[in-house]
Parts: structure tokens; C-alpha cells; sequence
């Protein structure tokens, strides 16, 4: 049955996704091509910004016609900004190439999820969810660690003698280019043809209804699904300003970025066992709870010390995002499912679009730690927020 092989291909292109080479040093490289640090929140705004339009659109066009088509489009979009990123420099061509990849993320968001849930319904195997989105993500996150192991390599050999940060980028665009294959090789599940979603502007608007206003379980789980994304999210962009502030050689940066990723992996790839173990609203609480000590604990030990509470984050990272997806899949009907998750997606990526670049500004003007001490207040409030909502619900 060639539809079961969608997952074994699912796994293949997050880890070519993710074999982010270039993650570990971007934003020197961008800092090395003139921009500060606020100018380089403002790429990432800007990215989140059009994911965040693009969003939900881009689910109705993978509920509509077809999550395969959805994600060949989106491989050849982020290939042509990286290819972008690997030839050109300076401010505003970065915000196109941004742009562009940005396009090409808002297209596999929902949809990657959508045909890996519906292949899983259709071979009777829908209550591994968790696990394969797990072992999704662990693959995605051991991709980008052993990425930034050789992007460590890379900056001994090559960076730290000839000063050349475009290389890892470089080298980033070739292997991104093998995922528009992969792509064209996945298979519909036959259950997004037999009940598509109506056609029109309406039904868009009708499932954004549904998901925020009428399902008031979905409505929470997706706002406290953002607040853990943009921590997340912003974790993963103010890792290195903090490694640069903690006076870190830039040649640990690939090590460390590969540990970071690596301990996020391993708890991907145990989320669905953490999963069974609690009370879905207990465990969120919890995770809620040490996700905004440790911001905060790494703004009160802005040292090596501080190290340690990232590496917690990712940990976290890990464990909540494979759940919270299944959360919302379990609440979702098949022909909206990509929607869904793509209004899920539009509220993340709004919110991290507002966000950034208050982010970017502190850390120029008061110092990286100040960042992390916002974050962790932003969670407590919005997670304590949902978890509330959803046990009154439950």
C-alpha cells in the first residue's frame, strides 16, 4: 500500500527541512551583512507576518486542493529563497527572501500534519498520532543538531580563516533543494477527496468561526499553543545574542545548537509516553509553569549558569509540541483539518510578528536577559489563561 510510505516521506523531508546548516550562525551572518539586531527581529517579524496571512488561505488550498499539491508549492518557494539568501546580501532583499520562504512555510504548515493524520485515519492507525508527530519532530530536531555539528566543523575549517558565514547558507540551499522531490513523491489520502471542504471565501471564514469562536476546547488549546510557540520561537532566535553575550567562542555555537536540538529530539520522541501518563490539563499546567521559570531563570543568571534553563526550554519544546497537535487534531474534522491548523498557525505567527520585534528592541537597548524576563510573564499569563478556561470546559 503505497500510502503508508507518506509517513516514512514525511520523515524524510523534516529532516532535510530541517538539516538547517546555517541556524547557528544566521544571525551573525545577518549581522555580518550590516544588520542589528533589531533589523534582524524585523526579518523574522516580517517571515511570521506573511506565514501568518498566507496561513490560513494556504489551509483552505491544502484542504481544497490537496495537501501534496500544498507542500510541492511550498518546497520550491522555500528553495527559491534560499537560494536568494545564498547570492545576495542587504536588508531588503533579505525581507524578500524572508518573504519567500515565509510563503513557502505557511504552505506546509497544517498541510504536513493534515495528510500525516489522515494517512494514519485511513490505514487504522490514528492513535499512533503522537508518536509519528513525535518521532516527526525528534528526526526534525536530531536533523538540525547534527546540522549544527556540521556547521561547528564548517566554521573551524573554513569561517574563523576566511571569514566566509555564506557557506553554511550555501550548503543549506543544495539540500533544501532535494525536498521538492520528496514532495512530489507523497500520495493523497483518498478521505480529503471523498468530503472536501466547500468551496469559497465562506467556508474559510466559517472554519476561523469554528476553530476561535464555536469550539470553545479548540479556541484554548490554540491560544495556549501560541504562547508556547512564540517562547519557543523566540528561544530559538535570542540563543545566540545569549551565547554572544556570555562571551561563547563562536565555534561552540554548532555544538551547542546541536545539543540544544538534540535534547529537544529526545523528548519529541517521548512526548506520546508523556502524554499517557497525566491528565492532559495537568500536564499542560505543568509545562505552562516550568516553560516561564525557566525564561525567567535565565534572565536572573545571564551566565553560564543560564545555559542550563535554555536546554530546559528545548526540553519542553520537545515534549509540548507533539501534543498539543494531537490535542487539536482529536477536535478536528478531516476535510478542515489543514485549516485548522493553520488558524492555529495564524495566531502563533501574528503573535510572534508583534512580539519579535519588542524582543529585538530590548535586547539592543537594555541587554538579551530583559528579553527573557517579557517572555516568561507572557506565558504565565496566557497558559494559566487557557489551562483555566479549558478545566472549566473539560
Amino acid at each position: 500500500m503505497k500510502l503508508k510510505h507518506n509517513i516514512l516521506k514525511l520523515y524524510l523531508l523534516k529532516g532535510f527541512l530541517w538539516f538547517m546548516v546555517s541556524m547557528p550562525i544566521i544571525v551573525l551572518f545577518f549581522q555580518e551583512n550590516g544588520l542589528t539586531l533589531m533589523e534582524v527581529m524585523i526579518l523574522q517579524s516580517v517571515y511570521s507576518l506573511t506565514v501568518a496571512i498566507t496561513e490560513i488561505p494556504s489551509g483552505y488550498i491544502a484542504d481544497y486542493f490537496g495537501r501534496k499539491n500544498s507542500i510541492i508549492l511550498s518546497t520550491i518557494f522555500i528553495f527559491i529563497g534560499y537560494l536568494i539568501f545564498s547570492n545576495y546580501s542587504g536588508f531588503e532583499i533579505f525581507i524578500l527572501a524572508e518573504f519567500l520562504v515565509a510563503i513557502g512555510g505557511g504552505l506546509m504548515s497544517g498541510a504536513d500534519s493534515a495528510i500525516m493524520y489522515d494517512t494514519l485515519l485511513e490505514i487504522n492507525q490514528e492513535k499512533k498520532y503522537t508518536k509519528v508527530e513525535g518521532k516527526t519532530y525528534a528526526i526534525g530536531n536530531f536533523s538540525e543538531g547534527i546540522a549544527g555539528l556540521f556547521c561547528a566543523a564548517l566554521v573551524y575549517i573554513y569561517v574563523l580563516e576566511d571569514d566566509q558565514l555564506i557557506f553554511p547558507v550555501q550548503i543549506q540551499t543544495f539540500i533544501v533543494f532535494f525536498c521538492i522531490p520528496i514532495a512530489i513523491s507523497l500520495v493523497e489520502p483518498s478521505l480529503n477527496n471523498k468530503n472536501k471542504i466547500e468551496k469559497g471565501l465562506k467556508s474559510i471564514v466559517k472554519v476561523i468561526k469554528y476553530s476561535i469562536l464555536e469550539n470553545l476546547k479548540l479556541k484554548w488549546l490554540i491560544i495556549y499553543s501560541a504562547i508556547m510557540g512564540v517562547a519557543t520561537l523566540s528561544a530559538a532566535w535570542l540563543s545566540q545574542p545569549f551565547f554572544k553575550s556570555i562571551e561563547i567562542p563562536i565555534f561552540y555555537y554548532g555544538i551547542l545548537w546541536a545539543a540544544l536540538n538534540f535534547t529537544a529530539g529526545i523528548s519529541s520522541y517521548r512526548s506520546h509516553k508523556t502524554e499517557k501518563k497525566y491528565n492532559v490539563n495537568n500536564l499542560l499546567m505543568n509545562l505552562g509553569f516550568f516553560m516561564s521559570v525557566s525564561f525567567l531563570l535565565v534572565y536572573f543568571l545571564p551566565n553560564y549558569l543560564g545555559l542550563v534553563f535554555i536546554f530546559i526550554i528545548y526540553y519542553l519544546r520537545g515534549i509540548v509540541s507533539p501534543i498539543l497537535k494531537n490535542q487539536i487534531n482529536l477536535n478536528t474534522k478531516s476535510n478542515i483539518r489543514a485549516t485548522v491548523m493553520s488558524v492555529r498557525s495564524f495566531v502563533l505567527r501574528i503573535s510572534f510578528a508583534i512580539i519579535a520585534p519588542i524582543l529585538g528592541l530590548m535586547a539592543d537597548n537594555k541587554g538579551i536577559s530583559d528579553s527573557f524576563l517579557l517572555l516568561s510573564i507572557l506565558i504565565i499569563i496566557f497558559s494559566s489563561i487557557s489551562i483555566f478556561r479549558l478545566r472549566k470546559i473539560s
